[in-house]
């Protein structure tokens, strides 16, 4: 039996738009034995506590993103990627009601359940092979409290500096945004965290 939650009622009656495509995935995840909470502002699917799936809706469409879909297999070729560097997340969109097929978002859903129910887990390669900008190794050879610190980070949150690191075309702006993030790597803080 699926729980409900009245912070995704209110969540649901708040929306501005896709407010039907919204409660149509809703009911469809509800139907297949899912719990629902509101997470990261919005409605999440879990299985046995398990993050199984999200909505979310956005200005182009409204998608149903699955937390390990790459581990389902897209027997319709309609899984999109969350983004270029997403290893894990794999999505649905809809632009309209109408597209919504609840015969294939539930055989999507189901297989989503059945990965949680095997206990199978996605391998995060790349997260161990990133390689470090220049820039970043040259400060952190000569700050070893430095270079402790970022070591000591979880491989997503290293990840996600030499990512924002990455991401500058000049030396001078990928040296600046390391040493912007210095206090927060001291602190065992992410690039999001507060």
């Amino acid at each position: 039996m699926s729980t409900q939650s009245s912070k995704v009622d209110a969540f649901v009656s708040r929306a501005k738009s896709w407010q039907g495509e919204i409660q149509t995935l809703r009911s469809i995840l509800l139907d297949c034995g899912l719990d629902e909470e509101l997470k990261w502002g919005k409605p999440c699917f879990m299985f046995e506590g398990s993050n199984v799936a999200i909505i979310q809706p956005f200005k182009e469409h409204c998608s149903l993103m699955f937390f390990k879909g790459t581990l389902i297999q897209d027997t319709y070729s309609l899984l999109r990627s969350q983004g270029e560097n997403t290893q894990s997340a794999m999505r649905l969109e809809f632009t309209s009601e109408d597209h919504i097929k609840k015969t294939v978002v539930k055989s999507y859903v189901q297989q989503a359940i059945a990965v949680e129910k095997a206990g199978l887990k996605v391998d995060f390669k790349a997260k161990h092979e990133l390689e470090l900008p220049e820039e970043l190794t040259r400060i952190l050879n000569k700050d070893s409290k430095l270079a402790k610190a970022f070591h000591a980070l979880t491989p997503g949150r290293r990840r996600g500096y030499i990512l924002h690191f990455t991401r500058a075309k000049q030396s001078k702006t990928r040296t600046a945004r390391i040493e912007k993030c210095i206090p927060k790597i001291l602190a065992g803080k992410g690039m999001y965290d507060r």
